[in-house]
């Protein structure tokens, strides 16, 4: 499951063993008005297919992919760049869920493809305009407002038993300094999945059969 507004292509440089892995890409789809995340996940359940299947999530695909394993048996939960509870969240956001700042934020100009960017991946990418644009798949002013309300306002306490959690660094959205008990990427960034990719190709079968 990609991050938030991002299309499936940010794991096109993630290569498994076709012998060993079926490889499934789930998509966004535009949440109903007044939508909750517990019932985004539960719609998402009904596309996958196979039983005991892992589930990998980014960013908030990552906290989608958590929600789903309340109704779906899963044999692992994989997290990348993301958090496991509210804990984790930055006190930036943790202030935008009390002041209701968040809601200020000018999404409607979602076609600003430098500030979508900035939203969903936390960088600046004014030189790599053309190579996050083939990344970024949802300009839709609800879904990206609908999309920060669920990340400030999430209230998991416990994580998944069965999750492992990879991190970055040098993760710009969800600092390494809030993040308890992961797997650290060396200088790895919140938009890892793509420029990291090597990283993923050689660890990602140990830890999806181990």
């Amino acid at each position: 499951m990609p991050g938030m507004a991002a299309s499936p292509a940010i794991f096109d440089r993630v290569h498994l063993d076709e012998n060993r892995f079926q490889l499934h890409r789930l998509r966004w789809f535009l949440p109903d008005k007044g939508m909750t995340l517990h019932d985004y996940a539960l719609k998402m359940c009904k596309k996958v297919d196979h039983p005991n299947p892992v589930l990998l999530g980014v960013s908030f695909g990552g906290m989608l992919v958590q929600e789903m394993a309340r109704h779906l048996p899963t044999k692992k939960i994989i997290v990348v760049s993301c958090v496991k509870t509210k804990y984790e969240l930055p006190k930036r956001m943790l202030f935008a869920k009390y002041t209701k700042v968040h809601k200020l934020l000018p999404t409607g100009l979602v076609n600003n493809v430098e500030l979508l960017a900035k939203y969903a991946f936390g960088e600046t990418v004014a030189k790599r305009l053309d190579l996050y644009e083939q990344y970024l798949d949802v300009r839709d002013k609800q879904y990206i407002d609908w999309a920060i309300d669920q990340i400030v306002n999430w209230n998991q306490t416990q994580p998944p038993k069965n999750l492992i959690h990879i991190h970055g660094e040098k993760d710009a959205v969800f600092p390494i300094a809030h993040i308890k008990e992961c797997i650290t990427v060396k200088n790895g960034t919140h938009t890892m999945i793509i420029h990291r990719a090597k990283w993923f190709n050689e660890h990602l079968p140990r830890l999806i059969l181990g």
